[in-house]
């Protein structure tokens, strides 16, 4: 299957906290995407890798995502080296994505400033013939994706472009709150952490609230990029 998107996440719910508006809108406008996480987030403090393998499912079914595959990185330890790179890499071949979707360039968590190093490395990596990988015994052809934009999680990062997600906000936020073990619910007894505060998914709604007022929607997502964002014309410009 060729997927127009591919959204990568160090961890699963990366995405849905960050880019799951975007891929909405992208789905319903008929693009074919798929969810890529590097770990299961086994070093987190609530829930279990077996529950957010559960979670991140009914997530992508919620959000109708195309494919969706855990490449079972070590959660905290994974590195930018080759063997990690061509797993990556295997994965960008299989699917040929026209765009990728990845971590934030720099964030409170390691693993997501890591994690968007090692997934731009292996985008331009995969684009080298002469870097052989295989699937089921066959060869696979290179490929390199046309673009890569990075999303923005929990620090603030200016964007270079946002994405008006007005009619799917309900949407993300249904993804996020599918990650039961993650998030805000009272009557749980594990420990707290950052992320399980009502003010955290308030955040959340207020980030894209705020993306939206500037751009003169009601909501938005914002997005970095590696290269200079183009446009036939000047008309195209919102």
């Amino acid at each position: 299957m060729k997927l127009d998107i591919l959204a990568i996440g160090a961890h699963p719910d990366d995405v849905e906290l960050s880019c799951s508006g975007t891929i909405a809108k992208e789905i319903a406008n008929g693009k074919k995407v798929g969810i890529l996480d590097l770990t299961r987030g086994e070093l987190g403090t609530r829930g279990t890798p077996e529950i957010r393998d559960q979670e991140a499912t009914d997530a992508a079914k919620l959000l109708g995502v195309s494919i969706r595959e855990n490449l079972a990185f070590r959660d905290g330890f994974f590195k930018n080296d080759e063997v990690h790179q061509r797993a990556i890499i295997e994965i960008i071949r299989k699917y040929q994505p026209e765009i990728v979707l990845c971590n934030a360039i720099r964030d409170r968590h390691i693993d997501h400033g890591k994690g968007s190093k090692l997934t731009s490395d292996a985008c331009f990596l995969s684009g080298l013939r002469r870097i052989e990988t295989s699937l089921n015994g066959l060869n696979q052809e290179a490929w390199r994706p046309k673009k890569v934009y990075h999303y923005i999680q929990w620090q603030h990062i200016e964007p270079d472009f946002v994405v008006d997600i007005t009619g799917y906000m309900d949407k993300k936020m249904d993804s996020v709150l599918a990650y039961g073990s993650q998030f805000h619910n009272p009557k749980s007894n594990e420990p707290s952490t950052p992320i399980t505060s009502s003010n955290f998914l308030e955040s959340v709604k207020y980030r894209a609230a705020d993306l939206g007022r500037i751009i003169g929607v009601d909501y938005a997502e914002g997005f970095t990029v590696e290269r200079y964002v183009a446009v036939d014309s000047i008309s195209d410009l919102i």
